[in-house]
């Protein structure tokens, strides 16, 4: 297992903590395994990206293994679209993995194991509806009732689990369950499902199958088959846990009668020589993310995809790790990021801010600096000759001398930003209005002679005059002025695409609807802004595709992954304002 790039050092979170004990007293020799285990049934999002950095980040920091297995259990949601999806995140968030199974790569052993609690009296195949079964489940306060097929005998529970695996059963025929406790307080334990029948061709074993195994049963089994030491998964599957527990026990009390196998000594032989039963997994939660104007559930995610409510999973408003990808997020920031909000046993929601205030710093250090005019007018030098250019080699980047520079055009004919002008400048306006003097960056100083108004008294152009002295954007000992603006040549700069983004919803929590509301309800219609009159550097002509740039004096932006074409039709994605609003915020919580 590897990282690309450099990694802070974690401090001792619980979860650490219990590896360092394990380690201490030898629990698992020297060995530290974990993993991450997604359902290929969508994109990942931000709050999969925590998990990703902790269990990849103690397979590092303890020279251990991680794992990216898919749980492939479920044939009708799950598609290669997504495996794909999830490969390229983790790869991209700079994590290699030590091997990529899928739980659908166990299912012969799974099967077996599933005959072998049969055997030891531990499952049984129940008749009853879905519905009857919600109903004798039982409540919180009240023990549930057994199923009037739960003590069917061995033999014809392994018959009719044969003719499932068979396909002599129609879909919710029956379904194989543990036999448990039905008066347990957990109610996670009260005979729960195994299997199920699903007449559906899977991504990786089409029609090979047509009864799957349940997440619960299939999770902690895959772990054990795979030597995991640590299990760590979100707080809402604490309540699974023991049910966890008794598939890896019951498994682990089978493997020590060989003659239940019978003929299958292969597989008997297979699974005790791992050391996933000599050394059993065990599993432990932590809190999940949740993040300030947002929503991070699978469904209400995949709910916006598909009614059209964003452009697709990769959509720089939605905060799938692709999304994030695409709006200019880098890599970097969201592992500085998950590490700042650390690992906790309780829930807890994070701003936004801090998350945008993570990638400032990153791309302050790390993005080239470029002028880019998002909301142009026409600044006119009446006093600069008609056909000279002025060159400037100005710094691409002055946190990074070794960056360079680059050429910078001057013209007689500018664009200015429209802000970047006011007819009646109020005191501590420091950029222009008429009869005053600004500095244009590394270039001149200039000063406001007039301006042109169409109808509406929309600005159309402004005029002004230059001062040949301030050659560079500085006259050495000479008058200072206080405002500095940034420009293109309007003959030599490119026209450019910006799409600014905001976020997604109206609301900090929109997944607490108000009575009769969805979250869906809570939509910002000002999410995207288009802005398709822009102007940028002609140094900017070559830049590919995900390119992180600064417009200068504006924001960080990201060349659009999907639309962006080099020395064509360039697109950029506003990543985050210059401005940091998580300084405000810390203030705020003192």
């Amino acid at each position: 297992m590897s990282t690309k790039g450099d990694t802070p050092e974690k401090g001792k979170d619980f979860i650490r903590q219990i590896i360092d004990k394990d380690m201490a007293s030898g629990k698992y020799g020297d060995r530290v395994h974990t993993r991450f285990p997604p359902e290929p049934n969508g994109y990942l999002h931000i709050g999969h990206a925590k998990s990703i950095c902790l269990n990849f980040g103690i397979a590092r920091d303890y020279a251990g293994k991680c794992n990216l297995r898919f749980d492939d259990t479920n044939p009708v949601k799950e598609e290669v679209e997504y495996v794909d999806s999830i490969r390229e995140d983790v790869t991209w968030l700079g994590f290699d993995w030590d091997a990529n199974p899928f739980a659908s790569d166990y299912f012969e052993k799974l099967y077996f194991i599933a005959e072998l609690f049969i055997k030891m009296g531990k499952a049984y195949v129940d008749h009853q509806t879905a519905e009857e079964i919600r109903q004798t489940r039982g409540t919180l306060t009240e023990p549930g009732t057994a199923s009037p097929y739960r003590d069917r005998t061995v033999e014809e529970n392994l018959s009719l689990f044969r003719d499932m695996r068979a396909g002599r059963m129609k879909d919710g025929e029956c379904i194989l369950r543990g036999k448990i406790d039905m008066g347990a307080p957990n109610v996670m334990l009260r005979d729960p499902a195994l299997y199920r029948i699903k007449h559906a061709d899977h991504h990786r074993t089409g029609d090979a199958w047509c009864i799957y195994p349940m997440y619960d049963f299939t999770h902690g089994l895959s772990d054990a088959i795979e030597g995991i030491t640590h299990s760590i998964c979100t707080l809402e599957f604490e309540n699974n846990r023991p049910l966890y527990d008794w598939c890896v026990d019951t498994l682990m009390h089978g493997l020590k009668q060989p003659e239940l196998f019978g003929s299958h000594a292969a597989i008997y032989n297979e699974l005790a020589g791992l050391p996933g039963f000599n050394q059993r997994p065990y599993q432990y939660e932590f809190a999940r993310l949740n993040i300030t104007g947002t929503v991070l559930s699978k469904r209400k995610l995949i709910q916006l995809v598909q009614e059209g409510h964003v452009s697709g999973w990769d959509d720089p408003r939605m905060p799938t790790i692709s999304g994030f990808r695409r709006r200019g997020f880098t890599p970097e920031s969201i592992r500085d990021f998950c590490d700042r909000i650390g690992v906790a046993k309780s829930d807890s929601t994070v701003e936004y801010a801090l998350l945008e205030h993570c990638v400032r710093q990153d791309l302050n250090e790390r993005a080239p600096r470029y002028m880019g005019v998002v909301d142009p007018v026409k600044l006119v030098i009446e006093n600069y000759p008609e056909n000279q250019v002025d060159e400037f080699e100005v710094t691409l980047n002055p946190e990074d001398e070794s960056y360079g520079t680059r050429t910078v055009p001057f013209t007689r004919e500018l664009w200015i930003e429209r802000a970047d002008f006011m007819e009646e400048p109020p005191k501590k306006f420091f950029r222009m209005g008429p009869g005053r003097e600004v500095r244009l960056r590394a270039a001149y100083y200039v000063t406001c002679t007039g301006y042109d108004k169409d109808e509406s008294g929309a600005i159309t152009e402004i005029r002004a005059t230059y001062d040949p002295e301030s050659k560079g954007g500085w006259i050495e000992g000479g008058r200072k002025v206080k405002g500095t603006m940034h420009w293109v040549s309007a003959s030599k700069g490119l026209k450019a695409e910006v799409r600014n983004y905001e976020s997604l919803f109206t609301v900090d929590n929109p997944n607490a609807a108000e009575a009769g509301k969805t979250f869906i309800d809570y939509l910002n219609p000002d999410s995207l802004e288009v802005l398709p009159e822009c102007f940028v550097e002609p140094a900017m002509a070559d830049l590919g595709p995900g390119a992180n740039i600064q417009f200068e004096r504006t924001g960080y932006f990201c060349a659009d992954l999907r639309d962006h074409v080099p020395g064509g039709k360039l697109v950029f994605n506003r990543t985050a304002t210059l401005r940091d609003s998580w300084a405000k915020i810390q203030k705020q919580m003192k």
